[in-house]
């Protein structure tokens, strides 16, 4: 849970019943006749001490900033390195979902590929918004998401899961415009045993035929992060699977950029090769490709 939903609920807790109601009403009250707020910046009100510059010394002053952006870049593609070297954990209990099409295995949610992206978001009872919204920072998650298509290229799947019923799901879904999300019920301990039954958190999991591991996690801020594709990949044992990558022999890795396409595209050999064109012109003028770091 994010720390404005527990926030909200330490104040019900500590407040008697008939502070409940008036905290509730109040509630209802700003939802129903919302304040109108200026949001416009008061330049004048700050105090924006701040050196003004001639264009080249703009330029001077990001190029020396560069060199620690780039610097940035690297340990971050490093770190990625090394969780494509951590040990697995093999998941040896059976769990169980109910998904759209009724119940589901873990095993199911991978929906065929060989990696599984699993963000535990907080919508159900008790959560500050339900059963209108879901938890406000795990909305702002989900706002932020990619389309999946993109991992679905890389043989990776990404999934959401509640303990809300699927019939509260498909209406967050519609209300948010989240339809493209993949997303469950929890119906037993696996949120528990996975370390996020208190708070949200991201787990990665890969499979080796019919049995699943857990290859990498992170919660708190390491969700800050999540929502795009490549931070995804990042986190997943395979990686973005491109052939900079510093990873272990044997894994799946292309030339980069290249498998990229139109999220509607994918599986269109004409629009692939448009693409690929695309890509070796950029390539050739130094622009795509030229440096991955």
């Amino acid at each position: 849970m994010c720390p404005l939903c527990i926030a909200n609920i330490a104040v019900l807790a500590t407040t008697s019943s008939g502070g409940i109601a008036a905290v509730a009403l109040k509630t209802f009250r700003s939802r129903r006749q919302p304040k109108e707020k200026d949001n416009t910046m008061k330049t004048t009100e700050l105090e924006l001490d701040r050196k003004v510059v001639s264009a080249k010394e703009w330029e001077a002053a990001r190029q020396q900033l560069l060199v620690k952006e780039k610097e940035l870049t690297r340990a971050r593609d490093a770190l990625a390195a090394e969780r494509r070297r951590m040990p697995w954990l093999a998941v040896e209990k059976e769990y169980k979902f109910e998904g759209p099409k009724g119940e589901a295995s873990l095993l199911d949610l991978f929906d065929g590929r060989r990696q599984l992206i699993l963000y535990r978001a907080f919508f159900e009872p008790g959560v500050v918004g339900w059963p209108e919204h879901a938890c406000v920072g795990c909305s702002m998650v989900a706002d932020q998401v990619a389309h999946p298509a993109h991992l679905n290229a890389r043989d990776t799947t990404l999934v959401f899961a509640s303990r809300a019923p699927q019939t509260d799901i498909k209406r967050l879904k519609g209300r948010m415009g989240w339809q493209f999300i993949s997303w469950y019920t929890i119906t037993d301990g696996f949120d528990k045993d996975f370390g996020v039954d208190e708070w949200h958190g991201t787990n990665a999991f890969i499979r080796d035929g019919d049995r699943v591991f857990r290859t990498y996690f992170i919660n708190n801020r390491g969700d800050e992060q999540m929502g795009t594709t490549w931070n995804y990949l990042d986190i997943t044992a395979l990686g973005r699977q491109e052939e900079w990558e510093h990873s272990p022999e044997g894994y799946p890795q292309t030339p980069p950029y290249e498998w990229l396409n139109w999220h509607d595209e994918y599986g269109n050999d004409e629009a692939s090769a448009k693409v690929l064109e695309q890509v070796h012109r950029g390539r050739a003028a130094g622009q795509a490709g030229s440096e991955t770091t």
